[in-house]
C-alpha cells in the first residue's frame, strides 16, 4: 500500500513537530512537503528535506497530496480547512480547531459536502497522566467518580508569541484549556449540564492567562480545571474522588497513588468530638488506616502515533476516526458558553 503523502501548513513550532515525529514514528505516512508565509520558515522546511511550497494554492493544487496537517495561527484555521477540503484534500487540524462552534459547524458542512476525513489533533488524549485516570474510572476503582481537579500550571508569566493576542485567537481557555475541556468531555460520556470559567488577564494584555473552568455532568461529577502561568509552587496534576477511593497523580512524571476503601472493613464513627491539628471535630475526623488499602496506579504505556495511525486508517476506510468533528464541536460549544459565563458573571446551565 502506497504512503499518504503529507504537506504541513504552517512551519513553526508546532509544524516543526508533527514532521519530526511524524517522519520517525508513522509508517505509513510520508512527510512530504511544507508552506509557510515566512521565508525563513520555508528554509528551515528546505533544509530539513521537505518540498517547500511558495503558495498555499501551489499546495492545494498539487493532486499527489492525500493530506494535510494545519498549524497556522488560530484564526485561519476555518478558511484554510474548507479551501483544503473542497480542493479534496483529507485534513489535520491543530486545536483549538476554530474560534468558536459556528466556524466549525461552517467546516463541518464542507466536510459532508465533500467526503473527506476532517479531525482535530487532540494528541492529549494519549497522555500517559490522562490515560492513568480514564482507566482508573472505567475499571471501578473508584467508585462513582463525582469530583475532578485538572491542574496545569507554569511560571513563564505571559502567553507566548501570537497566542498572546486575541485577534490570534490567543488566550490560555483556546490553549490548554481546549486540551483540558477535551480529556474531560471524553472522559465522561455523557451531557454537560452546566458550565463556567473565571478568566484572568494578569500578564498578556487583552488575552486570558490564569484560568478556572468549572463543569458539571449529567451523573452530577464536578469537575474544575486550573490553568496558570505564574505559579511557584505546584498543586497535583489530579486530584479524583469517587465514592469507593480516591486518585492523584502528582505531575507529568505520573508518581501519585490511589487510595481504596477496603471491602466489608467494618468501623462505627465516634459520636465524640475528635481533636487533631485542626482542633476539634467530627466531620474531619481522620479515617483509620485499617479501612483503606494502597493500589497501584493503573499501568498505562498510552503511545500518540496511535492518533496519526487512526487518521491513516480512516482515509484508507479501514478504521473509523477516534477523534471526530462532532466531539471537537461539542468542546465548541462549552468554549463559547464559557466566554459568555465569565463576562457575564455566572454559571450557565446547558444541555451539550
Amino acid at each position: 500500500m502506497n504512503n499518504l503523502r503529507l504537506v504541513i501548513v504552517g512551519f513553526g513550532g508546532m509544524g516543526n513537530w508533527h514532521a519530526a515525529n511524524v517522519r520517525a514514528r508513522v509508517p505509513g505516512v510520508e512527510v512530504y512537503g511544507a508552506y509557510d508565509i515566512r521565508p525563513e520558515a520555508r528554509e528551515d522546511a528546505r533544509n530539513k528535506g521537505l518540498t517547500v511550497y511558495e503558495s498555499l494554492e501551489a499546495v492545494l493544487a498539487d493532486e499527489t497530496v492525500d493530506l494535510i496537517t494545519i498549524a497556522v495561527p488560530n484564526n485561519f484555521h476555518k478558511d484554510i480547512a474548507i479551501r483544503a477540503l473542497r480542493a479534496g484534500k483529507n485534513v489535520i487540524c491543530e486545536k483549538p480547531v476554530t474560534l468558536n462552534a459556528a466556524e466549525l459547524e461552517e467546516i463541518i458542512a464542507v466536510r459532508d459536502e465533500t467526503g473527506k476525513v476532517f479531525t482535530v489533533h487532540q494528541n492529549r488524549r494519549w497522555d500517559r497522566d490522562f490515560c492513568i485516570v480514564k482507566a482508573a474510572k472505567e475499571q471501578g476503582l473508584l467508585g462513582q467518580v463525582y469530583m475532578v481537579k485538572s491542574i496545569v500550571q507554569g511560571s513563564r508569566g505571559a502567553m507566548y508569541g501570537w497566542r498572546g493576542h486575541k485577534e490570534n485567537g490567543g488566550g490560555m481557555l483556546l490553549d490548554w484549556g481546549i486540551h483540558l475541556l477535551d480529556q474531560a468531555m471524553y472522559l465522561f460520556d455523557e451531557k454537560v449540564v452546566s458550565a463556567d470559567a473565571h478568566l484572568q488577564s494578569m500578564y498578556t494584555p487583552g488575552v486570558d492567562d490564569n484560568i478556572h473552568l468549572f463543569l458539571r455532568f449529567e451523573s452530577g461529577c464536578s469537575y474544575v480545571m486550573e490553568m496558570s502561568t505564574n505559579c511557584l509552587i505546584n498543586l497535583p496534576r489530579w486530584h479524583v474522588q469517587g465514592t469507593e477511593g480516591t486518585l492523584q497523580i502528582d505531575d507529568w512524571g505520573c508518581g501519585g497513588k490511589l487510595m481504596k476503601l477496603k471491602p466489608n472493613a467494618e468501623m462505627k464513627w465516634s459520636d465524640d468530638i475528635v481533636y487533631t491539628e485542626a482542633g476539634p471535630t467530627r466531620t474531619m475526623a481522620p479515617r483509620p488506616e485499617y479501612t483503606m488499602t494502597e493500589l497501584p496506579l493503573p499501568d498505562e504505556h498510552p503511545d500518540w502515533t496511535d492518533y496519526y495511525k487512526n487518521v491513516a486508517g480512516a482515509i484508507r476506510g479501514t478504521e473509523q476516526l477516534l477523534v471526530t468533528p462532532e466531539q471537537a464541536l461539542r468542546v465548541m460549544r462549552v468554549v463559547d458558553l464559557m466566554f459568555k459565563a465569565d463576562a457575564e458573571g455566572g454559571a450557565r446551565k446547558c444541555d451539550i
